[in-house]
């Protein structure tokens, strides 16, 4: 039986996170920005003001968007805040040496909109310090908004905006199909992908081929290799898979 095509649309598989937000206003104008788009999914990761969803500034930057805030939920972690998405986009003005794929709004979006099972993240970092490296490197890939290089300063919600508009235009357009972007498998799971980079870590220290007092850039550059292939369930399976055989296989080389 097939499903609804709401359970299939891009404005119900969309998660807005937001990290460590410290004005309550920014919260509201994010869920304004979402409620005209479309969008109805908020997450707020540890917010720096208490009761932040009630605060007088929220609800009137909402402006008619109270309902996105009564349906807000808070949690205390990523992992929390992850639950359930399978593609995790982190919005930031602030390139990284190791970051995932770097994508403008309008790839991001187009790319997310023709693929039916892809539950997908947009997050966005404090107002002045951004995303931590750690989140970023989580994600599969790096969101940047091509501004103004003498200016290219946004507020939150304004960022919010241009990523809600994006995605709701290539939602109602559908212009590319998931057959021709390739993507066929069940996509894993960031929580999947995340317990496969401990495995080959740990793996890879036990072969000798990582020093763990001394790792480098090694697993950063391997997030960002993997990140680019946009990883299926059952390649995570493989690759830890390999990682094992690489671990049983150790003695009889080490010994030879």
């Amino acid at each position: 039986m097939n499903l609804p095509e709401i359970n299939t649309s891009l404005f119900a598989r969309l998660r807005f996170i937001l990290v460590q937000t410290s004005r309550p206003g920014n919260i509201g104008g994010v869920a304004r920005a979402m409620k005209t788009m479309g969008f109805d999914e908020l997450v707020l990761v540890t917010p720096r003001f208490e009761n932040a969803l009630q605060h007088e500034e929220a609800i009137a930057f909402a402006s008619g968007a109270q309902d996105i805030l009564a349906k807000t939920r808070v949690v205390g972690s990523m992992a929390e805040a992850l639950e359930g998405i399978n593609f995790a986009a982190a919005v930031s003005a602030r390139l990284r040496e190791y970051s995932p794929p770097v994508l403008n709004p309008r790839e991001l979006a187009e790319q997310v909109a023709a693929q039916p099972e892809c539950h997908a993240a947009l997050i966005f970092g404090n107002e002045r310090f951004g995303l931590p490296n750690e989140v970023v490197e989580q994600c599969n890939v790096l969101i940047n908004i091509p501004a103004n290089p003498e200016y290219s300063s946004l507020n939150l919600s304004q960022a919010a905006q241009v990523l809600a508009y994006e995605c709701r235009m290539a939602a109602l357009n559908g212009q590319r199909t998931a057959s021709e972007i390739g993507f066929h498998g069940e996509a894993a799971s960031l929580s999947q992908i995340e317990g496969m980079y401990t495995h080959l870590e740990e793996s890879l220290v036990q072969i000798g081929f990582l020093d763990a007092n001394n790792p480098r850039k090694l697993m950063p550059r391997l997030k960002r290799l993997f990140a680019r292939a946009q990883l299926e369930t059952e390649e995570v399976n493989i690759l830890r898979g390999i990682a094992r055989q690489m671990v049983a296989n150790k003695g009889p080389r080490g010994k030879s």
